[in-house]
């Protein structure tokens, strides 16, 4: 557990830097879809918002193998297919899960 703190306090402390307050999951994932999107609009639907989450956790899952990437629609939106079925987890376990998944995410994503 303390070298998960040790490779997840980093992560949230850029985000920390980066945004002005500590974010929540929700925050992060949506940060991630945006970046996968690449089309940073300044007002997002909640059925969007809701859409971008989707595809971050698609886009971090797809890491280890659970999802892959089809391709992209017209509007540019990833769209992805299930190859394995996401372990079931408790909250707590399913925010680690997904944590471990944001450390490598941010550390493959660096130069971005």
């Amino acid at each position: 557990m303390e070298d998960f703190e040790k490779r997840w306090k980093p992560i949230e402390d850029m985000l920390t830097a980066r945004f002005g307050k500590k974010p929540n999951m929700e925050a992060i994932l949506f940060l991630i879809g945006i970046n996968e999107l690449n089309n940073l609009k300044t007002k997002y639907s909640k059925e969007q918002k809701q859409d971008l989450m989707h595809v971050a956790v698609c886009t971090l899952l797809s890491q280890s193998g659970y999802f892959e990437l089809e391709g992209y629609d017209a509007d540019g939106w990833p769209h992805f297919k299930e190859l394995q079925p996401v372990p079931k987890f408790n909250l707590e376990e399913q925010e680690h899960f997904l944590k471990e998944h944001i450390i490598t995410y941010f550390s493959e994503h660096e130069e971005d």
